[in-house]
């Protein structure tokens, strides 16, 4: 620690000044290093959107939204892969919510955070939230098409060829509704700490039993962040490629999924496989940058919407109250 030696004509202002501006200049080194961080990370995001943008914004017509791929993909468009990709998203979003918000509430609300199975449920949701993404593909496609469909089939269609036995967009929507569990367990367990305790005496001193309080109170006022959960599992889900490769994505489809059973195309994959699988880099090149410029609006388009229900039911709880 610096000491000052003060001389016997010392000004008591003098010490008081000379102590600020030490003090302004130790923080200014790390505000310095936070600010260029971000910075950084500013410059990267625009540079990377801009590339994409750039690219991508020659290619976006009427037609390249509204038709399947042609000519090996080297001509058409990708609607097939948008209505997959927002259907893929829509029932990953109706599986994972609910469980996610009941595995929050129990243990926000019925178990003792010092239990053990509280502490093996925490584990397992931490181990989960750690396993990449394509070891996801491979247990779908061993336990949901394997094993769940398989067994459908045997029991229901044992006479028929594989009817959910096979990859479909219900396998690769669990699929990712696994990958995307921790996400909602977390912030909706962040959105429960957030109630004040006296909401639930509250609700308890007027009669209301635990379950009234947690249908009625709790998960009314934790909604916003429950819909956060959503928004980030969407942000998520929407991209991810490696889960769905083994458990439904096709190569190409020149029809759109119809049924649960059937099997679909989705943006990521279709970037996957234009940058991969193509014969001519160079001509599918555009139709590639069209794409991805494609996918980060729909992930934004379908995170605006979120994030505006989100805040309208912000704004009718606090006119509410």
């Amino acid at each position: 620690m610096k000491t000052i030696e003060l001389q016997p004509n010392t000004n008591s202002l003098e010490v008081v000044g000379h102590l600020k501006f030490g003090r302004k200049r130790r923080g200014f080194i790390p505000r310095g290093v936070t600010f260029l961080a971000v910075l950084i990370i500013l410059l990267m995001l625009a540079v990377i959107i801009g590339n994409i943008v750039i690219g991508g914004t020659p290619t976006i017509s009427w037609e390249f939204l509204t038709h399947p791929p042609e000519q090996g993909m080297e001509a058409g468009g990708v609607f097939p892969a948008i209505f997959g990709t927002v259907a893929l998203v829509i029932l990953m979003v109706i599986a994972v919510i609910p469980i996610g918000v009941f595995t929050a509430i129990y243990l926000q609300e019925y178990t003792s955070p010092k239990s053990r199975i509280t502490r093996l449920i925490r584990i397992a949701i931490n181990n989960l939230a750690g396993v990449p993404s394509i070891v996801f593909g491979l247990f779908g496609l061993g336990f949901f098409i394997a094993f769940v469909g398989g067994g459908l089939d045997s029991l229901f269609y044992p006479e028929e060829g594989p009817v959910w036995g096979q990859p479909a967009i219900i396998w690769a929507s669990l699929t990712l509704a696994l990958l995307t569990l921790p996400v909602v367990i977390i912030s909706t367990e962040e959105a429960l700490r957030t109630i004040p305790r006296e909401l639930r005496e509250a609700s308890y001193a007027l009669g209301g039993t635990k379950l009234q309080t947690i249908w009625r109170i709790i998960i009314p006022q934790a909604t916003p962040g429950i819909l956060t959960g959503s928004i980030l599992a969407v942000s998520r889900g929407a991209g991810e490629v490696a889960p769905i490769m083994f458990t439904g994505a096709a190569y190409y489809l020149p029809y759109l999924p119809t049924k649960l059973n059937d099997q679909f195309m989705e943006l990521g994959y279709h970037i996957y496989v234009m940058a991969t699988q193509s014969p001519d880099i160079e001509a599918t090149k555009p139709l590639l940058y069209g794409t991805v410029l494609v996918l980060l609006l729909l992930t934004f388009s379908l995170n605006s919407v979120a994030i505006l229900i989100r805040s309208r039911m912000r704004r009718s709880r606090v006119s509410a109250q």
